[in-house]
């Protein structure tokens, strides 16, 4: 709270959590399942809340969809409804890392230490 008298004071908040991407990811897989744009697909994800659109897509389009997993255990919920898995071996997932630190012609930029 701003003391009376005291003009108020401002920080620029920077947030770094991604927000919408099963949304998107689950939107085209079905819009690309229902433009028959692909014969099998790949969701690379261990998120339970994509298994409604992988069942949609399975059982009423008749695609097959696999999943590769960036995670050590699968998700139970979505192993019964996907045609195969294949876990992404660590030493891959990082190799396809970008470096930690950046610099574009904005300038350097670092990925948060939680990635």
């Amino acid at each position: 709270m701003v003391p009376a008298g005291q003009p108020p004071q401002f920080v620029k908040v920077i947030k770094t959590e991604e927000k919408g991407s099963d949304v998107n990811l689950a939107t085209h897989l079905l819009h690309d399942a229902h433009t028959a744009k692909f014969d099998i697909g790949v969701v690379i994800s261990n998120d339970s809340d994509l298994l409604e659109p992988i069942k949609l897509v399975r059982h009423h389009l008749k695609k097959q969809v696999g999943v590769l997993n960036p995670h050590t255990h699968p998700s139970r919920a979505i192993l019964p409804h996907i045609d195969f898995i294949k876990q992404i071996r660590q030493g891959v997932l990082q190799a396809a890392q970008f470096p930690a630190t950046l610099t574009d012609k904005h300038g350097t930029f670092t990925k948060p230490a939680t990635w």
